[in-house]
């Protein structure tokens, strides 16, 4: 699907993505085998509730994006998602600069952990997803209150998408902005306005979206953000055998949550037991779990999973889980009865320290905070992502490790007795008119990333074209790289000479 219409900038951003696209492919077959393999064993991306797979744009209408003098023509509209384990999602955009990549992997998540953390907006993004397409599937109803005659699902998704983008950009904070905008992303009292500090002006280009999308932003008001489908917290804990390891608390929307322990937790005859003692393999919201340690076992560790079938509420943010590539937030619009799923660990020793670690990103501090519990009766030394912390015993410490927005990590941690793990995702904290990773000409800055902006699809090449591990193709790959280089380097000559 071609987003970018035939307008002498929009074919300049063609037709660099073209070439930026061709440097990105020969830098990334000089990589080795292994950095364009998967993920390492071991990589831990600590997630709860839904897990799922962005198929595309289903349900949209154009719109127009003005940003610095350049005007771009996009699809704004539903984003359909495919749940692990079985479900299905429609989704709005966060981000209206950002490109989207077909097939990338996103889990659910929180709004302080997202494009919307520190958004003024963001109760107001709830609103119109509760009072607009598909929620208000009365497409006549819908079209009165906006004071149109008709509306499709297409105009309805369309107007949608613009009024929920205006509210993104305009309540996302720019590092150097100690200003709120007005909800379109510009000042002044005008319809369209102007916009302010390189933040995008975005209007629908059907007449009747575009009215819906206005008075959408006119009626919003604040809700509070909805509560996970399901999470478990913490997400690890530390303790002696022969004790009640936990407790483990159970956060869900779902009625019945069903719970079971991993074959290693079975093989060490560690049992799941409620705050009673009690066995169990089900819980509900509010539930306290405990791992039931036997007495004598030797220093391990084990985990549970927690399973439960339910429709995750409206306004629940998706954010990228990995992957190559960047890819728009997403924020939940409705859902089938999908699967989510959480897990927690524990880890015990019958003296010295016992490690516990949980990671959280937080965009208001810029990076990931790792959180280190020690059950244990001895301090101990944890290192992670390069910084060392001293956890003494029966204590919780915090160590904040740096991320760049918008960059994939890898943190790993160290501790005691051999206990390694590594917590992996990616931080993205603010949309791309806030951060400035906007090109010249409106496009999205990075070589890695399409030209697609906004509601657009950008479909590409499997990393298993690219991901011959161990194989005799490594020269032949190389060669073929020098030669998406070179083919790369002309184009962006032949850019700036027609330019």
């Amino acid at each position: 699907m071609t987003l970018v219409r035939g307008r002498t900038t929009a074919h300049r951003l063609a037709v660099t993505a073209v070439a930026a696209g061709l440097c990105t492919a020969g830098m990334t077959a000089l990589a080795s085998p292994a950095q364009a393999g998967g993920r390492p064993d071991g990589t831990v991306e600590q997630h709860g509730g839904a897990q799922a797979t962005l198929v595309g744009l289903t349900t949209h209408g154009p719109a127009v994006i003005r940003t610095d003098g350049e005007r771009q023509e996009v699809s704004a509209g539903l984003f359909e998602m495919t749940v692990a384990g079985g479900g299905s999602l429609q989704t709005y955009g966060l981000d209206a600069l950002n490109p989207v990549q077909a097939q990338t992997r996103y889990a659910e998540g929180s709004w302080k952990s997202s494009t919307l953390h520190g958004n003024r907006n963001a109760g107001k993004i709830r609103w119109i997803l509760e009072h607009s397409y598909p929620k208000v599937n009365d497409l006549q109803k819908l079209a009165d209150a906006a004071g149109t005659r008709h509306l499709t699902p297409q105009s309805a998704a369309a107007g949608t998408q613009v009024a929920i983008w205006r509210f993104a950009e305009a309540g996302s904070q720019r590092p150097d902005d100690h200003t709120h905008d007005k909800a379109r992303g510009h000042t002044g009292d005008s319809a369209h306005g102007t916009a302010r500090h390189g933040r995008p002006e975005i209007t629908a280009v059907d007449p009747a979206a575009e009215k819906l999308a206005d008075r959408l932003v006119e009626n919003a008001r604040s809700m509070p953000e909805p509560g996970a489908s399901l999470a478990l917290g913490p997400a690890e804990v530390s303790g002696r055998n022969g004790d009640r390891v936990g407790p483990v608390t159970v956060r869900t929307n779902a009625t019945t949550v069903s719970v079971a322990p991993d074959p290693h937790a079975v093989s060490r005859g560690v049992r799941i037991v409620d705050k009673e003692g009690k066995e169990t393999d089900t819980a509900h919201n509010g539930s306290r779990l405990y791992f039931d340690v036997p007495p004598g076992s030797d220093p391990g560790s084990a985990s549970l999973t927690a399973e439960a079938a339910t429709k995750i509420p409206a306004g629940r943010v998706f954010t990228q889980a990995g992957g190559r590539g960047r890819s728009q937030t997403q924020i939940l619009a409705g859902s089938s009865r999908s699967t989510v799923s959480a897990t927690a660990g524990v880890n015990w020793a019958p003296k010295g320290p016992v490690p516990a670690a949980t990671f959280e990103e937080d965009c208001a501090k810029g990076g990931v905070g790792i959180t280190v519990a020690n059950h244990g009766d001895e301090p101990f030394t944890l290192r992670a992502g390069g910084q060392r912390a001293e956890i003494p015993q029966d204590d919780t410490r915090t160590v904040m490790v740096p991320v760049e927005e918008d960059q994939p990590y890898r943190i790993p941690v160290a501790g005691p007795n051999g206990y390694e793990k590594t917590f992996s995702g990616v931080l993205d904290c603010a949309t791309s008119a806030a951060t400035d990773s906007v090109g010249p000409h409106g496009a999205v800055a990075g070589g890695e990333r399409p030209a697609t902006v906004g509601g657009g699809e950008a479909v590409m090449g499997s990393s298993k074209d690219l991901a011959e591990t161990g194989s005799g193709g490594t020269h032949l790959m190389a060669l073929i790289a020098v030669g998406f280089v070179v083919a790369g380097g002309v184009t962006m000559i032949l850019v700036r000479r027609r330019a």
